[in-house]
């Protein structure tokens, strides 16, 4: 009986054979699982974008055909807002008693679904986009106001938005009837900083279009990190949502995440806070950095 486990004439040695054979199982399984895992984190984030868009047409059909946009007119895109919750939209984004000026957040154009559409703010949480969590207003000590009485998502807003959209704070206003492929919101924009680390490194990016010399890694540099820099979900004017496995995927290859630098629409060059785009044609998708720690 030596070497046998109890008495069901099991021994050790069958043992280790049972786990070496679900070991090699699992260890052939796991790159299928891990896919198949990557794949529903993209469907799951590409229905975020769809919902958001369905949100913005309603929006749309609302205000004269234009897309959503914070603020009063001239407003700029600044760090925070004056006040997120306060009582009226003047206090709330620092606009002069004509309603002009002041600063505005990417993000609180886009909680302006929250506002008026009452779209859920974990639509706007990408599920892989790591320390970024729902926007819950009572974590931030604001009593009694609702998510409609707010105007942005918290003091830190890009905590809760994992999204970029496209700078509304400019010349050029965005309204449903324009091109249908421009594209107006994506993953998060790979060089702002986020919630879970600095941005990358803009020199290494090199496109891999004809008559370029990037390389397939230098090419996907430019995409976004939340799904391992494979591609980026992107929303279009027209509304339809599409995975996209390079940066360069709106109007005449233009690079949905850098302004145009020139005539280079390809590459072009990184935006920073208060970035404008260089054209009614270019697309400039942007989220807010993190607000320092004080």
């Amino acid at each position: 009986m030596r070497g046998r486990i109890g008495s069901s004439g099991f021994t050790r040695i069958d043992a280790v054979i049972v786990l070496v054979v679900l070991g090699g199982f699992a260890i052939i399984l796991w790159p299928a699982f891990q896919r198949e895992r990557m794949h529903d984190n993209i469907a799951r984030c590409g229905s975020n974008l769809s919902t958001i868009g369905k949100a913005m047409l309603a929006y749309a059909n609302d205000y004269n055909g234009t897309l959503p946009v914070a603020g009063g007119r001239a407003t700029k895109w600044g760090a925070r807002l004056y006040d997120w919750y306060a009582a009226d939209r003047s206090k709330a984004f620092a606009l002069d008693p004509n309603g002009v000026g002041g600063e505005a957040t990417i993000s609180s154009s886009l909680y302006l679904l929250v506002r008026y559409m009452q779209l859920d703010p974990k639509s706007f949480v990408c599920p892989v986009d790591r320390r970024t969590r729902k926007f819950q207003p009572v974590k931030y000590g604001t009593g009694n106001k609702r998510l409609v009485d707010l105007w942005d998502f918290g003091p830190d807003p890009t905590r809760h938005c994992s999204y970029a959209y496209q700078v509304v704070y400019s010349p050029y206003k965005m309204t449903t009837p324009g091109s249908p492929g421009f594209a107006i919101a994506a993953d998060r924009n790979p060089w702002i900083d986020g919630p879970s680390g600095r941005a990358a490194e803009f020199s290494n990016f090199v496109p891999d279009l004809r008559g370029l010399t990037g390389t397939l890694e230098q090419a996907l540099l430019g995409n976004a990190s939340a799904h391992r820099k494979r591609g980026q979900n992107v929303l279009f004017l027209d509304m339809h949502v599409g995975f996209e496995a390079r940066p360069y995927c709106s109007l005449e290859d233009d690079n949905i995440y850098t302004s145009w630098d020139g005539a280079d629409k390809v590459r072009g060059k990184p935006p920073k806070l208060g970035s404008q785009p260089a054209g009614e044609k270019d697309s400039l998708l942007v989220n807010d950095p993190p607000v320092p720690r004080r």
